[in-house]
């Protein structure tokens, strides 16, 4: 078993906390971004058999490349099937996705996820991107895993805008009387620690807190009485085969850091990143017999 690592950032730690949340076996619906980074962590160390899904119509690809956007070509890269957004989506809503993972700007106790607005739908003070996938996911796959920053704003008591739906009010069967065939939510990564959902009341509580965050700087950026489990440990640390891993697929940390800022307008440096990560993730291929 590699080592814990010693040197990893703040998105690595999550990437890989997300990565073990995967089961060998599972197909995911994977967006691009730190999804992507945790789901080719989670398939080249403990789930081999693990499949991703995406959005422009791909099944069971293993890129070599960094994919920059859901209908990037990278993305077919080695992949069973290549079909259409429409083909996987409805997939998904069928329920042959087993667990999906989804971002926003905001996220209540009941682990709903906004996406759409800041303020009145009709007069925002704020509009954002909006559902993409994400409201697919959270509604029909088994199980659902959020990404997030957690800034002292967004950890809300009541989210503007239900974009991605958690458990909805909290009541008893709630996603059900909804008509939502997903199990809902199971856990929130954000960069403060790991959080799950009680069984009887659906609301959040804290299960993991980050190495070097304070309970105190925890609760205070949440909107709400957040629960703390009796058992709280520490979020384990990534490998050094993880954080390996996640560097070789994104040497410029574009992802993972601030490398999308150093390809803008920058045509041939973008070329090298491509380059830079494609014979390294062919050799990782080779070692772990996926080439």
């Amino acid at each position: 078993m590699s080592e814990y690592a010693k040197d990893y950032s703040m998105p690595e730690l999550m990437a890989a906390t997300v990565a073990r949340e995967f089961r060998d076996g599972e197909l995911a619906f994977i967006g691009v971004g730190m999804p992507l980074i945790a789901a080719m962590v989670a398939k080249f160390t403990h789930a081999p058999n693990f499949n991703i899904m995406v959005e422009f119509g791909a099944v069971g690809p293993s890129p070599r490349r960094l994919p920059l956007c859901v209908d990037c070509a990278v993305d077919n890269e080695r992949a069973y099937y290549t079909g259409t957004l429409r083909e996987v989506v409805g997939a998904q809503q069928a329920g042959f996705v087993d667990v999906g993972c989804i971002s926003g700007a905001e996220i209540d106790k009941y682990g709903n996820v906004n996406s759409t607005c800041i303020g009145d739908y009709y007069k925002p003070q704020v509009r954002l991107a909006g559902s993409g996938g994400a409201n697919d996911i959270a509604s029909s796959a088994t199980r659902t895993i959020i990404m997030m920053r957690q800034d002292g704003r967004n950890f809300v008591e009541k989210v503007h805008y239900i974009t991605s739906p958690g458990y909805l009010d909290g009541s008893p069967g709630a996603r059900e009387k909804a008509g939502l065939p997903g199990g809902g939510p199971q856990a929130v990564v954000t960069t403060m620690g790991v959080y799950r959902f009680d069984k009887d009341t659906c609301e959040m509580y804290l299960e993991k807190i980050h190495p070097g965050i304070k309970i105190d700087d925890v609760k205070a950026s949440v909107k709400w009485n957040l629960a703390v489990s009796p058992n709280l440990v520490e979020t384990e640390p990534p490998t050094e085969e993880q954080v390996m891993i996640m560097r070789t697929l994104d040497p410029y940390q574009v992802y993972l850091g601030t490398g999308r800022q150093t390809l803008t307008g920058d045509f041939e440096a973008f070329m090298k990143m491509m380059e830079d990560s494609y014979w390294p993730m062919s050799e990782l291929m080779k070692k772990k017999g996926i080439l």
